[in-house]
């Protein structure tokens, strides 16, 4: 702990504070104690208490500084002010008696005929309430500052968190998508090499998408609207007419932006919890409204649905509440369940 600076134990550099409260303090000071030498126009005798006055204001102040540093250092935590502030009290009243009695005798041997102030029960107070108003304000705004500082670092774990949730998506655009996409393409290699051959370059555009947007947290609606018609066609030669989707016309949002693997994410998560077959195909709608993209399957769960890690929805979620104050609405009904993205 040696060598630690005032502003390394507080937070905060109290020298502006110094500059500009000590004269104001020491004149407030000066004002209560000699206030009758001010009403009498007693400047020959003012002019040796205003410097007095400052020599006082001067030392409590550094002393207790000092104290407080000291108590700081060794007394850091919020919940320990109970502890500062009990030796902060028994500092004062030490500072104050050595004080008292040092700088007085300084004075009348410097000053022949010097007096005392007049009501030493006076100047206890006064000094006191000047020192509780330093050291609240020193308390409070270590308070704060440290207060800042644990948001902030709060903040910066969730979002690292919530990034961290989305590396391992990333990673995956799920195992079980891709086990899928290759068993599709075993069947369709013998059955139709050209469909295969098309196969193939769709699932590595997915895949490029994923590695090229790994770093992003926005991206053009367009750019992720291409995305998911590759994603899409893969979906199509497992599933065929079973999944019925219809993308409207976005020209007019195509530089509208969202965060990007989001309808892939909303597309996984449809086929994973409703049926999809060919006495119940699964309808997906994609349409702008209102300033979002909505994103709308028909609602047919299933009894029973794969393990599912529950951080799809909710990691959009999250993305969402980092970028802007506007909220992912979903909305669940008897017929149909309808994400809603901001744009």
């Amino acid at each position: 702990m040696a060598g630690k600076c005032f502003k390394d134990v507080t937070g905060f550099d109290d020298r502006v504070a110094l500059l500009i409260g000590l004269p104001i303090a020491s004149m407030m000071i000066s004002l209560l104690l000699f206030n009758d030498y001010y009403e009498n126009a007693d400047w020959r005798f003012l002019s040796v208490c205003i410097p007095m006055s400052f020599v006082y204001t001067g030392a409590f102040w550094l002393a207790l500084r000092w104290t407080y540093y000291q108590v700081k250092l060794r007394y850091p935590a919020t919940r320990q002010i109970g502890r500062r502030l009990a030796w902060m009290g028994l500092a004062f009243i030490g500072v104050f008696f050595l004080i008292n009695l040092t700088l007085d005798n300084l004075f009348a041997w410097l000053i022949p005929g010097h007096q005392n102030p007049p009501h030493l029960l006076m100047e206890f107070i006064t000094a006191f309430l000047v020192s509780a108003l330093v050291i609240a304000s020193y308390e409070t705004l270590s308070f704060y500052l440290e207060l800042e500082h644990t948001v902030a670092e709060k903040a910066k774990l969730e979002r690292q968190h919530v990034e961290s949730q989305l590396e391992g998506l990333r990673n995956q655009v799920n195992p079980h998508f891709l086990f899928n996409s290759l068993n599709t393409l075993v069947y369709l290699i013998p059955e139709d090499p050209d469909k295969a051959v098309r196969f193939v370059q769709q699932l590595s555009k997915v895949y490029r998408y994923v590695l090229e947007s790994r770093d992003t947290r926005m991206i053009p609606l367009h750019e992720e609207l291409e995305f998911l018609h590759s994603y899409i066609f893969l979906l199509k030669e497992r599933f065929g007419e079973n999944l019925q989707v219809t993308i409207a016309d976005l020209n007019g949002q195509a530089e509208s932006e969202i965060v990007p693997l989001s309808l892939q994410m909303l597309f996984e998560n449809a086929i994973k919890h409703n049926v999809v077959s060919s006495g119940k195909p699964l309808r997906i709608e994609v349409f702008a409204e209102n300033g979002h993209l909505v994103v709308r399957n028909t609602l047919q769960r299933k009894n029973q649905v794969m393990d599912s890690t529950g951080i799809g929805l909710d990691n959009i979620r999250a993305r969402y509440r980092m970028l802007t104050d506007r909220e992912v609405g979903v909305i669940v009904s008897q017929e149909y369940f309808t994400v809603l993205l901001p744009l």
